[in-house]
This record gives structure tokens, C-alpha cells and sequence, in this order.
């Protein structure tokens, strides 16, 4: 399997564990601009994880493993590595990667002494980023399976083209390499499936237009940007074949938790008959709940996204500009809950597995596993 090479010209990730640097992709600046940021404590990784420089699961845990890296190397006592760990998971609420990377590089550190206790770090995050790419590299090819399938279908092959809808972004600016949901979508592309995307905007910060839509132009595939609420029209006239999305957490049940709209787009997917995937690592998972609309804190940021719309001016500056009345407020909830009833699917590592708590449990012992 060769890489697309949108992830290798512009690497959302790289760290250099000589020297515990870090250089991320700004993805608060794509797609009118290419810049990298340079975060370099723990107080740095918190700011780019919360104000959004950095996003998707997998890839906000290295860039917190990264932060626990920089911990160990300012200070490598216990207090100091827990107190660190307490401000990175803080950053942001949702996202189950998060919680995991901070926790694995603790319980590394906890067994280095003291004076190790940097270098295993660094190894740590390198470590990490390894086993994360192999993992997005298993997901394409399980992926591939379905896509395949599909592609074979009587209305796909007088179509001539297989539509897949995604919704907000789980490529490799998610991920660093591949991605999730995407990454079937990229392997299709490379073993000559003629693939389209229907490419939710995904308001109210427009990860969908911005970010996955310059991704799948990067990597040369076809795409269409369409605003969420077309996403139901679409399935009506048999204009998708297959809905697949990331998740940022998915409990034991199968319930999965994304991007806010995700919800809808499955139950519309269930009213059309159209397979409803979800990709994601099995450290999305998490074993500690089950219900995940009672369960799983939903992060609510700040009204000003939803009541201002963000773009590039005909002289390539960024500005936000207000799109509704001064006196009115907004709520803005970041992620929504799936039930697992509406799943048709999750494509992790390790195959595709049904959405339920029977199917899932086998991954428990596996999901932790070191890299």
C-alpha cells in the first residue's frame, strides 16, 4: 500500500524525539494557508488543542502525548506529570484519544526513573505515532472490503462512480496518516474504484468545506461540498451509496459520539437504506460506559461560532464576520451521539464489527494493547 502524498508534502504532525520539538500543521488557517506551529510545553499543546489548531481524536492524543513529552522534560517528578496530565485532559472534554494517549505516557513514565523519564517520553510519542498510522493503514484495507462491495452493486456500475458522503473531517489531518473514515475512501482511489465525495460542510466551523474538502483535492479525489442539511435530499434520489464518519468516542454499546449533525445524517441514512459506517481506532472506544447519550459529556464552545462565520477576504486574510441580529444568543454543541441501532457498522483495526456490546467485546483485550 503506497501513501497518497498529501500526508508526506504536508505532515500534520511531526515530532523529533532528539530534540522533543514539535511542529504541527495550523489547521485553524486551512485551506488559504499552509503554516506550521511550533508547541513546545504543556501550556502550548492545551492552546492548540483547545482553540482548534489541532483537531480530530488520534490526533489530538499525540499532540497530548507530545505536551506529556515536554512535562517530562521540564519536570519529571510525579506531581508535575499529574498535573500536567490534569491540564491536557481538560482541554478539551470529548474526544476519548485524549484521555488515553496522557494516561498511556503516564503509566510509561511511572516506570522509567527519574532520570529516564524524558527520553522514554519522547520514545513514547514516536511510539504512539507509529502504531497510529499502521492502525489508519488497517482501517483503509477493512474499509476497502465494503467499498469494494459496493462498487459492484448493479447501480454502481451504471453510475460509474460510487458516492460516499462523510461528514466533518477524519482524514489524515485527523489522524496524521490515511485517517479513519477517509482512509477506505483513499485506498478505494488507489486500487482504481472510481470514488466521489459528498462533502458536508459541517457548520458551524465548516471542517467539512475547510479542511476535508483541500484534503481530497490533495489526494486527487473527486469531491462535491454540499450544506449539511442536503445530506437527506441526496439519499432520497439514491445519490449515496454509503455514509462513513469518525468518531471521538464510542462506548462498549456501540453508541458512537462525533461531530454535531452526525445524528441526523444516520437517521436519514436509516429512513433511505443506505449503509451507515462509522471508522475509528479501538482506543475511540471507551469500555468505562455504555449509554452514550447519558454518558458522554458533550463539549458546548463558544456561541461565537455558531453567530459569526469565519473566511478568507479577495485578499487572502482571514476575517469573521457576524451573520445574525446583536441581540440574539446561540448554543454550540460540538458532538451528538449516534445509537448504536443506526449503525450498520465499525470499521476498526481489526475488521468490521457489528454495533452492539457482544460483537465489540472480543476488542477489550486488544484495545489497550501497546504499540
Amino acid at each position: 500500500m503506497t501513501a497518497l502524498p498529501g500526508w508526506e508534502r504536508s505532515p500534520a504532525f511531526v515530532f523529533d524525539a532528539t530534540r522533543c520539538a514539535l511542529s504541527v500543521l495550523d489547521q485553524a488557517h486551512l485551506p488559504f494557508e499552509q503554516r506550521y506551529l511550533q508547541p513546545g510545553s504543556v501550556a502550548d499543546c492545551v492552546r492548540v488543542i483547545r482553540e482548534m489548531n489541532v483537531r480530530g481524536a488520534p490526533l489530538i492524543g499525540l499532540v497530548a502525548a507530545a505536551g506529556m513529552a515536554f512535562a517530562a522534560r521540564a519536570d519529571a517528578s510525579d506531581a508535575a506529570l499529574a498535573a500536567a496530565a490534569a491540564l491536557l485532559i481538560a482541554s478539551r472534554p470529548t474526544a476519548v484519544n485524549l484521555r488515553w494517549a496522557v494516561e498511556d505516557l503516564q503509566a510509561v513514565l511511572r516506570a522509567a526513573p527519574l532520570a529516564a523519564r524524558a527520553e522514554a517520553a519522547a520514545a513514547r510519542v514516536l511510539a504512539l505515532q507509529r502504531s497510529e498510522s499502521a492502525c489508519c493503514a488497517r482501517i483503509a484495507e477493512h474499509g476497502l472490503g465494503i467499498l469494494r462491495a459496493l462498487a459492484d452493486t448493479p447501480r454502481v456500475r451504471e453510475r460509474g462512480v460510487l458516492n460516499v458522503l462523510t461528514h466533518c473531517n477524519a482524514g489524515w489531518l485527523a489522524t496524521g496518516a490515511w485517517g479513519t473514515a477517509l482512509a477506505p475512501v483513499y485506498r478505494a482511489a488507489a486500487a482504481g474504484i472510481a470514488v466521489h465525495v459528498w462533502v458536508d460542510e459541517t457548520r458551524p466551523r465548516n471542517q467539512g468545506a475547510r479542511l476535508t474538502a483541500w484534503e481530497l483535492g490533495e489526494g486527487g479525489i473527486a469531491h462535491s461540498i454540499v450544506a449539511d442539511n442536503c445530506a437527506g435530499h441526496l439519499m432520497q434520489r439514491g445519490l449515496v451509496d454509503v455514509c462513513i464518519v469518525g468518531s471521538d468516542r464510542t462506548t462498549r454499546a456501540g453508541d458512537v459520539c462525533n461531530k454535531i449533525g452526525t445524528y441526523q445524517k444516520a437517521l436519514a441514512a436509516a429512513d433511505n437504506g443506505v449503509p451507515f459506517y462509522v471508522a475509528l481506532p479501538c482506543s475511540t472506544i471507551d469500555w468505562t460506559i455504555a449509554d452514550g447519550v447519558r454518558e458522554i459529556e458533550i463539549e458546548e464552545r463558544d456561541a461565537s461560532e455558531v453567530l459569526q462565520i469565519e473566511g478568507a477576504g479577495a485578499d487572502g486574510v482571514l476575517r469573521s464576520v457576524r451573520h445574525a441580529p446583536l441581540a440574539s444568543r446561540a448554543a454550540n454543541f460540538a458532538f451528538d451521539v449516534t445509537p448504536a441501532r443506526l449503525v450498520t457498522g465499525l470499521i476498526c483495526e481489526h475488521g468490521v464489527f457489528a454495533a452492539n456490546a457482544a460483537a465489540l467485546a472480543p476488542l477489550r483485550a486488544v484495545a489497550g494493547a501497546a504499540p
